[in-house]
């Protein structure tokens, strides 16, 4: 029978056991149940072949991360290779190895060839391993392995809290949590208010028909019997409409509510105060929740809304779990008690969930609600997966995917044909690479200014001042063009000398160099050079008279 060899990952290190005896137990999971607790026949069943002690509480931290995600790591590969038999292509092992974790054993099997196997009873010898694992290690004192286990547990739950933390989706998941329970709080409260001042004064419920203005009518008024017609101009501030501050005015003087003390009305005025603060923070909290869901799930939020969206996502779990579910799961994601009543009973099973709070689901008729449940959830799913696996964060696919929606509502009210999907899709991808192209374009003109005044620092620095005044060009006339300037400006100053020499005074100078000017001007293809070798001429005719 081949041998079994058992990998047990502990805190400490690897440990590698040999199972003898198995031909007597005749691996049986019931027998090795029952020597699992006895030391000594446990011990005559399985023995220890080799230790790999973690070198730091890091390594222990790193090899721990790698075997719970099914990575085979080079000091485990290395530890089984130097102690288990070798094994020969194109022959069958006569061994095999025992591990808790499938992931693992079927890395193991496809990196280093070693048969790999993960049972009930395999289980049960682990169960056996753990149990007596410090007898079978002479050199751990009494406490080093709870110790070890404990830092390790730390330093492992610690490192996947700050990965969680890091998820925005989990701000989504509390900030729509949260905004449920400010709805039904808001709503109570203000159902509060309203009994409370409608003691005093009741004829205002039937006017002010929002809760938030109601609230704050409440705040404003007090006493009705101070309210006259010098506060309907404040009273239109706060309700929006002349005419309806100016019957809150007569009502309150015909008003058949009692009267309140001051202590009353204080506190009245608190509370009212209370809702209209929650009211506010309320709103701002939705639009936390609106900037968070086109960050992390911008085309789902585009296609069936941020509220919608963050409880799909806060239903799942995570935004990835979303991604994982298929759409028939997401059709019906929150109406599972329905959904298992209706299994039960054998009875017709629900045809939307939290998609139904979707504006094109109330849009639909009657008879076509199932079937548009049924198109959205497959769009949702499309979203939610793109969000969740695109590197780039874009709303074309939502947009796109949005306006497949409306098409099969007109397709189902109205019978117009939509469009294919792989024309859409086609144009999304179009369109998301434009926006991409126009985010690289705004970038580079900030770079190349950026280099632009780098290189005038540098020519500043060196001194050249004719450098900074320099086009960052690298076509060779353009340096010829500038090169001639040069020395049209040298000739133009010694044919300026040689006039106010010849001439004697300002004036003629001036005339004459107006006049070279005018010659240089128009000499374009090589005159100027003509003109700077009569000048030279005339220079030596002068010293020759001289």
């Amino acid at each position: 029978m081949a041998a079994l060899f058992l990998l047990y990952e502990s805190a400490c290190g690897y440990a590698l056991f040999e199972a003898h005896g198995l031909d007597e137990i005749g691996q049986n999971t019931e027998a090795v149940r029952n020597s699992v607790s006895d030391l000594n026949r446990f011990g005559k069943v399985v023995k220890l072949c080799s230790f790999h002690a973690f070198t730091s509480a890091l390594d222990a931290l790193k090899q721990c991360n790698a075997v719970s995600e099914g990575i085979l790591t080079d000091e485990l590969r290395a530890a089984l290779e130097k102690n288990l038999p070798k094994v020969k292509e194109g022959k069958k092992p006569k061994f095999s190895l025992g591990v808790s974790d499938p992931k693992i054993g079927s890395q193991i099997a496809e990196v280093s060839k070693i048969p790999c196997q993960s049972n009930e009873f395999v289980s049960e010898l682990l169960r056996g391993v753990r149990l007596h694992f410090n007898k079978f290690i002479g050199d751990l004192k009494t406490g080093d392995l709870e110790k070890a286990q404990l830092g390790l547990g730390h330093s492992y739950s610690r490192a996947k809290v700050k990965f969680n933390v890091n998820r925005v989706d989990n701000m989504v998941i509390q900030a729509i949590f949260l905004l449920d329970t400010l709805d039904k709080d808001v709503n109570s409260f203000s159902m509060r208010v309203r009994e409370w001042y409608s003691w005093h004064f009741p004829e205002l419920v039937k006017i002010v028909n929002d809760n938030y203005l109601y609230a704050k009518v409440a705040k404003f008024i007090k006493d009705k019997s101070k309210l006259t017609e010098d506060n309907i101009s404040d009273l239109t501030d706060i309700v929006g409409d002349e005419d309806k501050a100016k019957e809150i005015v007569e009502a309150a003087k015909a008003s058949m509510g009692q009267d309140l003390s001051e202590v009353d009305l204080i506190n009245v005025h608190q509370f009212a105060q209370r809702v209209m603060d929650l009211s506010e923070y309320r709103r701002k909290l939705y639009d936390y929740l609106v900037a968070k869901m086109s960050d992390i799930a911008p085309n789902l939020a585009s296609l069936i809304g941020e509220v919608v969206g963050a409880r799909l996502i806060s239903h799942a779990g995570s935004l990835t779990n979303l991604a994982k579910c298929p759409s028939s799961t997401l059709q019906i994601l929150g109406a599972e008690k329905a959904l298992f009543r209706a299994l039960k009973t054998k009875g017709n099973t629900p045809k939307y969930g939290l998609i139904f709070h979707s504006s094109f689901i109330g849009k639909a008729s009657a008879k076509n609600k199932g079937r548009m449940a049924r198109y959205l959830a497959n769009k949702c799913s499309i979203a939610s997966r793109i969000d969740c696996f695109s590197e780039s964060s874009s709303t074309a696919f939502g947009l796109k995917l949005r306006e497949q929606v409306e098409e099969r509502l007109d397709f189902y009210d109205k019978g117009v044909a939509p469009r294919k999907n792989i024309d859409v899709m086609k144009s999304a991808i179009e369109s998301a690479a434009n926006n991409d192209a126009e985010m690289e374009t705004e970038e580079v003109p900030v770079e190349a200014s950026s280099k632009k005044s780098k290189k005038k620092q540098k020519a500043a620095d060196e001194g050249d001042e004719m450098a900074v005044d320099k086009p960052t060009v690298t076509n060779g006339d353009a340096v010829e063009d500038h090169k001639s300037e040069k020395k049209k400006k040298k000739e133009k100053r010694k044919l300026d000398q040689e006039v106010a020499a010849e001439n004697g005074t300002n004036g003629n100078a001036s005339e004459q160099r107006s006049v070279k000017k005018k010659k240089d001007r128009k000499d374009d293809n090589g005159e100027a050079v003509e003109a700077a070798s009569e000048s030279k001429k005339k220079k030596k005719s002068k010293k020759n008279a001289e």
